[in-house]
């Protein structure tokens, strides 16, 4: 069982990371493009892009540039994408993969978009409600407080989906709710100045792309994951047939 759920993940993130990549191409990098033209006449200095963006997906940090061809830039992170994107959804499937072992809980094609849709609550959604989703030129606070904030919120929403979810007693519900709510009751760290060139409907549009990015990128790891697991368990039950 063990290896056929690793055997399971992995391909749920080759999958995923293949099939999100044209869709983060077409949907996010043409607004990040237009931010560095903001951020190119006066970004913030020291705002560290990459670790911000990171914090959306490995795949779109970056970092500012000085002169250069456009679509040789393009060119230059669409390969980089296509690997943080494949490493990223194996990660994130092999994620999935330890909590459905530790709950006894196979992920199956037909369950799979729901086992995205809770990563994505709690590894994504849940830390954007504090710290969106950033563009170049956006002020942000300190990089070890944002990441501190970020890793406390997710381990929070881990535990309380998992005692609203797989614990039965209202008691453990209750208290899951609490997990839910406690990080927000905190809040997330940021700068004191707030100015920024990046006009208010384009900051917008990137957050809320990034997050809609994001969500489909879950919910094929679900899938992928579950239409592995079952293909492979038919196999294994044709294979035991055969020998019987």
């Amino acid at each position: 069982m063990l290896t056929r759920t690793l055997s399971a993940a992995i391909f749920a993130g080759l999958f995923a990371g293949l099939l999100v990549t044209p869709v983060q191409q077409a949907k996010l990098v043409p607004l990040i493009l237009a931010a560095e033209v903001y951020e190119e006449g006066g970004a913030p200095a020291g705002h560290d892009h990459a670790a911000s963006l990171a914090l959306v997906s490995p795949a779109l940090a970056h970092s500012g540039h000085e002169g250069g061809e456009t679509t040789t830039l393009v060119e230059s992170r669409t390969g980089g994408s296509i690997l943080a994107n494949l490493v990223l959804g194996c990660g994130f499937a092999l994620l999935l993969a330890a909590a459905s072992l530790a709950a006894n809980r196979p992920i199956t094609f037909r369950n799979g978009a729901l086992w995205g849709l809770a990563g994505f609550g709690a590894v994504t959604l849940a830390p954007a409600l504090g710290l969106p989703p950033e563009l170049p030129a956006m002020p942000a606070a300190d990089l070890a407080a944002r990441q501190l904030w970020w890793l406390a919120t997710v381990g929070a929403s881990v535990a309380g989906l998992w005692l609203v979810v797989l614990r039965g007693s209202t008691a453990a519900r209750l208290a899951g709710l609490a997990l839910l709510v406690a990080p927000h009751l905190f809040a997330a760290p940021h700068p004191a100045d707030l100015a920024s060139p990046i006009p208010p409907t384009l900051a917008a549009e990137f957050a809320v792309a990034s997050l809609a990015v994001s969500a489909l990128f879950w919910v094929l790891i679900g899938l992928g994951a579950g239409l592995a697991s079952d293909r492979l368990v038919r196999n294994e039950r044709r294979a035991a047939a055969l020998s019987a």
